[in-house]
């Protein structure tokens, strides 16, 4: 797969630097004493969520599946690897041919996720599976938390449209990731071309202020943006006066003006002011956009205003007040021995101050009641009820090194539309309250 396609620079070969300098040297104490082969259980979860919010959203699994597959280490990265003396010269030769060869089970992406779910089950050897911990986390901690802030918004827009337009907020790399989580959370279109380029998903744009003030007067700018892209445009009515820019628009496009833009202001008041002036001027039909720092709460506040779209930056690709889930990357399971007979052992973190973890090689499955709805999320180590047998969430992603669970983005989408559906109507609510459902463990 070319790099390009994982939003990397074209001249970066492969994600395998894309880790922590301790993932190496844990690699080459484990091959020296024997453990490295070890058969293992790795999971990530979070201990909790974000504080407010009522569920995760799971995002970037098909950017952690490239991920995977292009974790090799190539001449360059080991001849750096060499000259930093990061690692001996036995662990260079082992990561020459690294090739993750495991399994890993995870929950699709755009499912939604709880305090102890299992997101992401790697297996394998200790050496191959302790490698891939930073990129995996760096992925689905962006991703997921771009995408629950994304769905946060999607729910208080109800059926208006959302664009992303974040680019410009962020790295620029990140800025496709956000792209693409985001548009799994439920926004419609992006300005970022490279989002467009690589995931498929739709852009657009017309114009900034800068447009505007280039101009002698305003109405030589819309007059050239029409001429150049039709009166289906969208106008920037915010640069001076907007009663005198939304008459000019008019005017200058007709009444078939696509839609008019809001930047700036008391939005709730202007777009009740440009309604009325648009209906006045027989632009019945011309669309209202305002952008302008939006977040969830400031889209729930404009519910009853006549607003057609909205556009989010700053807030959605930082993933509105918390731009990480904090999911983590923990050991649950290993084998008695090297022997690939060796039955697995539970094994957990047990430290104070609130990182404990459970051990064992878990299952999840979602408990709904009678019409449908979540009502708990089940974690077990041991064998699934059969109540439950029919509502396992983890699905295969790779076999033995192959991905075999490759889907288009469309398919997250519709996942999470369906999965946000599927729990209690308080889970859209935007107070701030503990997670919608309980995670519970069988005893």
């Amino acid at each position: 797969m070319n790099p390009a396609d994982l939003g990397l620079p074209v001249d970066v070969p492969s994600t395998a630097l894309f880790t922590d300098h301790y993932e190496l040297t844990m690699l080459q104490a484990a091959l020296a004493n024997g453990t490295a082969e070890r058969r293992s259980v790795f999971e990530v979860f979070t201990r909790r969520l974000p504080e407010g919010r009522r569920y995760g959203v799971v995002a970037g699994t098909g950017r952690v599946l490239d991920a995977v597959e292009n974790f090799r280490f190539d001449g360059a990265v080991l001849e750096f690897l060499r000259e930093r003396a990061i690692v001996d010269m036995r662990t260079l030769d082992w990561l020459a041919s690294y090739r993750f060869s495991g399994d890993i089970w995870g929950y699709p992406e755009g499912e939604v996720y709880f305090p102890g779910s299992p997101v992401l089950r790697v297996e394998g050897s200790f050496a191959e599976c302790v490698l891939l911990e930073t990129v995996i986390l760096s992925i689905l901690n962006h991703d997921s938390a771009i995408a629950a802030a994304a769905s946060r918004m999607a729910s208080a827009a109800g059926d208006r449209p959302l664009i992303e337009m974040g680019a410009r907020r962020t790295h620029e790399l990140a800025a496709v990731a956000a792209s693409r989580a985001a548009y799994v959370g439920g926004f419609t279109s992006t300005s970022d071309l490279a989002a467009g380029f690589r995931y498929g998903i739709p852009t657009v744009g017309t114009s900034a202020h800068a447009f505007t003030l280039v101009h002698d007067s305003e109405r030589d700018a819309f007059t050239a943006q029409v001429a150049s892209l039709g009166s289906g445009t969208t106008l920037l009515v915010d640069t001076y006066d907007v009663a005198e820019a939304v008459r000019t628009a008019v005017e200058v496009a007709g009444t078939d003006l696509g839609a008019v833009r809001i930047d700036s202001g008391d939005l709730l008041l202007v777009a009740h002011r440009v309604r009325q002036q648009l209906d006045e001027l027989g632009a019945t039909r011309t669309r209202i956009v305002v952008t302008s720092d939006l977040d969830e709460y400031a889209i729930a506040s404009l519910a009853a205003a006549p607003v057609d779209a909205y556009g989010v930056g700053t807030q959605l690709v930082t993933g509105s007040g918390h731009p990480t889930c904090s999911m983590v990357y923990k050991l649950v399971a290993r084998a008695a021995s090297a022997d690939p007979k060796a039955p697995l052992v539970p094994v957990a973190k047990k430290s104070s101050g609130g990182k404990t973890s459970v051990g064992g090689r878990k299952w999840a499955a979602r408990r709904r009641d009678a019409e449908g709805v979540a009502e708990a999320e089940v974690v077990g180590t041991g064998p699934v009820p059969a109540a439950l047998a029919g509502s396992q969430l983890l699905v295969q992603l790779v076999k033995a090194g192959e991905v075999v669970a490759r889907e288009p983005l469309e398919a997250a989408r519709d996942r999470h539309r369906a999965a946000r559906a599927g729990l209690p109507l308080s889970a859209t609510q935007l107070s701030r309250g503990e997670a919608v459902i309980p995670t519970e463990t069988p005893s």
